[in-house]
């Protein structure tokens, strides 16, 4: 009996000596800071009065009076080859954008100049952006992230773009590359931006890639990229993978709070939203990440 005792003593003060030293050597995790600090990314500058795609400098306000620091740009080359911020050159845009009575109807499915973009004002009040006022704002703003949706696939466009984006960024304030996240859409874009200048975040959106999840995984262990894809492709083990080679992994396009509590659950670190800030993940209680 007391040689039972005895080995239970024993093994008691064994587990116990296990748990200090495991909980000892455990490292405090630091906090995240800069770009991965936050868990929001307002979607074409965010939404502004329930309506999304505006892209406009009101949204970009509107939404950092609400806690959002980053913000996603839709950026496009006008038909005389100047940056300006607007989802698509479309019929169905202008229309979303309240332009019909701005734009001659024979221009409101074409690609416009950069004039004919910054004098038609959005749904009749607010101000549209090109690369000059978003460096502007991130001159005024100096906490403030832009992650680029330049939409582009062929080597030559986006590098005219990039080089758009460096030209004005270095006019205003060479830190400025520092706090611009590029998207890209390929692996192969990685290269074709790098080559025009290295920034120091890459995220690479995953809705028109074919590449399979093995072939992420290693090209983010591979480059340390982000990653950001469409909710329907975020399972765990893909989220949990891609946290392990390195990436940051976000989710497009998220609005609900019940569809956030539910990505949250599978590891994902932020959203990409309409209208959802910073603010109000903040209140949602629960969140991993």
């Amino acid at each position: 009996m007391k040689r039972n005792k005895l080995m239970a003593s024993v093994v008691m003060i064994a587990a116990v000596a296990l748990l200090l030293i495991l909980t000892l050597g455990e490292k405090k995790k630091e906090p995240e800071t800069g770009f991965a600090a936050h868990r929001v990314i307002a979607h074409a500058m965010g939404g502004i009065n329930d309506k999304a795609y505006t892209n406009t400098q009101d949204a970009f306000i509107a939404n950092y009076e609400q806690g959002t620091r980053v913000f996603e740009a839709d950026l496009l080359l006008t038909s005389d080859d100047q940056l300006v911020a607007r989802h698509e050159w479309t019929a169905n845009m202008s229309k979303l954008l309240g332009q019909q009575d701005v734009l001659p109807s024979d221009k409101q499915g074409d690609v416009l100049t950069h004039d004919e973009v910054m004098s038609s004002p959005v749904l009749e009040l607010y101000s549209p952006l090109d690369i000059e006022k978003i460096m502007d704002l991130m001159v005024n703003y100096p906490d403030t992230y832009v992650v680029t949706d330049t939409k582009e696939l062929e080597a030559e466009q986006v590098t005219k773009q990039f080089q758009l984006i460096v030209e004005v960024a270095q006019k205003k304030d060479p830190a400025l590359l520092k706090r611009i996240v590029p998207q890209i859409y390929s692996r192969n874009m990685l290269e074709v931006v790098n080559k025009v200048y290295a920034f120091p975040e890459m995220i690479f959106t995953l809705y028109q890639t074919q590449d399979s999840d093995e072939v992420v995984i290693e090209f983010v262990k591979q480059t340390g990229v982000d990653i950001t894809m469409p909710t329907t492709r975020a399972t765990k083990s893909f989220v949990r993978n891609l946290k392990t080679a390195g990436a940051r992994v976000y989710v497009h396009t998220v609005n609900e709070e019940k569809e956030i509590r539910k990505l949250s659950r599978l590891g994902v670190n932020g959203f990409y939203t309409d209208f959802v800030s910073e603010n109000d993940l903040n209140r949602i209680k629960g969140l991993r990440g």
